[in-house]
């Protein structure tokens, strides 16, 4: 059995109930042009078969170059990817600065170490050009049965305009358990491959921030593969740069294995942010939960969410369900939401998804106003409640801090 769906968030109805602060929107209240389908390149779009069937290469070559007609590149403007899709990139990349507590190894390695490519493999021209073009990676190695008590930080800060190549690679060998923090800042054009190896038993918590310069230009395929009884969990931060696509994927390589995957976004006018998700079921007795949220204002603001699951015919016992959730400050931006479910098998532990997309609620900020609190502030508290879920997963109190304060920022543009 078969089943995809594909759920746009302009036809759900409101998010029913106030679960949490700012979790009640208001789609009556949207302008037809606030939330409806992206109208361009979807006249002639070339629909993607299973996703088990897609390709996967090494090797620039195997990827035709891309026209804005297909599906993985239908929403994203090609003409502000800064080459990243057709040029060789030969700039310099981004510096990577790794502080880690005692005995986590960190290495330079080159391509041809063996460990490269054994958590993923790309699957669309972006990330196959990086592939292509690097000649050293980072790679992180946590010791088998170590518990870090601090995190793994990871500074990357783009100081060149030059499209440009990087790959890292971290791996958690059996029993361990680490957090590592990816943060990235500065200017860069970038295309990236990082790759997670998670071990038997380990447990692997990312967090991801893209705090970039107004200016850069960011693709980001993160590859996530997991041992049996191991456990992912993914947190993608998204706020700077013009153009910034990361496209997670986690795979199951054993059964029993969990992931949990969150992203926050904040779009401002003319910005661009992308997530397109990957959860391949192929073991049995799995589990994965997909929370992202976002919030957009000013004009030509744009985000895209597509998420795809794939339940494959020997994951029985799966459990998944993933959730999407846009907030629309003002008239002017776009929020395109695609969750996809494919399933081959029907003996699962249950799937699921949802997708909405809205305005804030006038009658919720009019219930604030009268208990005495002004309108910015009534607005920022329900922008920070539907927002504060995904902070609260970070659970590192200086970068929660950190990230509070950029949102705080974020709302003052507009005084929304």
């Amino acid at each position: 059995m078969v089943a995809k769906t594909e759920n746009q968030g302009h036809n759900n109805p409101a998010i029913p109930g106030m679960d949490q602060e700012g979790e009640k929107l208001a789609t009556e209240l949207a302008t037809d042009d606030t939330i409806r389908v992206s109208k361009h390149n979807t006249d002639k779009v070339e629909i993607d078969g299973s996703r088990a069937e897609r390709k996967t290469s090494y090797k620039l070559e195997d990827f035709k170059e891309l026209t804005g007609r297909e599906e993985d590149w239908r929403f994203t403007p090609l003409k502000r990817l800064g080459g990243l899709h057709t040029d060789e990139l030969t700039g310099t990349a981004p510096a990577v600065e790794v502080n880690a507590p005692a005995g986590v190894q960190v290495e330079t390695i080159t391509r041809d170490d063996a460990r490269i490519g054994s958590a993923g493999i790309p699957e669309d021209r972006v990330a196959a050009n990086a592939w292509s073009a690097f000649s050293e990676a980072t790679a992180i190695t946590v010791p088998a049965e170590a518990e870090l008590e601090g995190q793994i930080e990871v500074a990357i800060k783009g100081t060149h305009k030059d499209a440009a190549a990087q790959h890292l690679f971290i791996e958690t060998k059996p029993f361990s358990k680490v957090v590592v923090v990816l943060r990235h800042t500065g200017s860069a054009v970038l295309s990236q491959n990082v790759e997670f190896k998670v071990g038997d038993s380990s447990s692997l918590t990312v967090i991801t921030v893209q705090l970039w310069e107004d200016d850069a230009i960011h693709a980001s395929a993160q590859y996530a593969a997991l041992g049996r009884d191991a456990k992912f969990k993914h947190v993608n931060i998204s706020l700077g740069g013009d153009l910034v696509r990361v496209t997670p994927s986690t795979k199951f390589t054993a059964p029993g294995a969990e992931t949990e995957m969150y992203g926050l976004y904040f779009v401002d006018a003319d910005q661009h942010i992308e997530n397109r998700l990957f959860v391949a079921h192929t073991e049995p007795n799995c589990k994965s939960r997909v929370t992202y949220k976002g919030a957009l204002q000013g004009k030509a603001a744009h985000s895209v969410w597509v998420g795809d699951v794939l339940i494959g015919k020997d994951a029985e016992g799966t459990d998944t369900y993933e959730l999407n959730r846009n907030l629309i400050l003002e008239d002017g931006p776009r929020a395109d939401s695609v969750p996809n479910l494919e399933i081959e098998t029907g003996l699962i532990e249950g799937a699921g998804h949802a997708s909405t997309t809205g305005q804030l609620d006038e009658q919720h900020l009019w219930y604030l106003q009268a208990r005495g609190i002004p309108e910015a502030e009534a607005r920022r508290l329900v922008v920070r409640g539907f927002l504060n879920e995904i902070i609260q997963q970070i659970r590192i109190p200086e970068l929660e801090e950190q990230l509070t304060d950029a949102l705080e920022a974020e709302l003052a543009i507009s005084n929304n």
